[in-house]
């Protein structure tokens, strides 16, 4: 049995889990720092600052969401006749997003010893492949249609200021007062809220873009002879 999700309710499931997880987050700093909860717990399950707990794997479904609807724009498009490249490019970067979120592969990308706002050296290597995969992007861009590529711009633009912009702020903090402060906590989980909300965008986005191209999205469940 086939069962059809629409596009208004995918996106709302997301737009909230998004705003929970984040919001989430943001009690667990407040009661680490202020309240005194223990980091074990609840906090180290809920805050945005650790790593393989509910916002991680939350944050790595929604990359990885997003590769699988790039895929399907992208076989959608080769079927139509067009240009498929940019959407098996974009399919290969979510998924890195989405492996990365598990697994921290950007930190291997930190080849220098800096202080200040380049504490966190990997965004040099970062910032050139952004520049770079943007720049090859602008055809691809050009070729959408006004609205998806305002929203493909907006939601792109929130995810690297939080992932790789907000690590500016985030290096000084930590170069001069380290990571068990409330203003790391602080700074991290507006970097972290920022990358969820540019993918949970791009993923609204590439929904209603399906949609409009009057592709459904069913999922199957087996059914059990009696």
């Amino acid at each position: 049995m086939a069962v059809p999700i629409s596009a208004r309710t995918l996106k709302r499931a997301f737009v909230v889990g998004s705003a929970v997880v984040s919001l989430a987050g943001l009690a667990a700093e407040v009661a680490r720092f202020s309240l005194g909860f223990a980091e074990e717990g609840l906090v180290s399950l809920f805050s945005l600052s650790w790593e393989a707990n509910i916002p991680t794997w939350y944050a790595a479904t929604l990359a990885l969401a997003c590769a699988t609807l790039l895929a399907i724009s992208g076989a959608d498009a080769k079927a139509r006749g067009e240009r498929a490249a940019s959407w098996w490019l974009l399919t290969a970067g979510f998924f890195y997003i989405a492996m990365d979120e598990v697994s921290q592969l950007h930190e291997l990308a930190a080849f220098f010893d800096l202080r200040g706002v380049l504490y966190f050296s990997w965004i040099i290597p970062a910032a050139v492949v952004v520049a770079l995969v943007g720049l090859s992007l602008i055809p691809f861009l050009r070729s959408l249609e006004a609205a998806t590529r305002i929203r493909f711009l907006v939601a792109g633009a929130i995810y690297v200021g939080g992932a790789v912009a907000m690590e500016l702020p985030l290096g000084w903090w930590t170069d001069h007062y380290g990571v068990d402060t409330l203003g790391y906590a602080l700074i991290d989980w507006a970097e972290e809220s920022m990358e969820l909300v540019g993918l949970t965008l791009f993923l609204a986005s590439l929904v209603d873009r399906l949609a409009k191209r009057e592709l459904r999205i069913r999922f199957a469940t087996a059914e059990v002879a009696r």
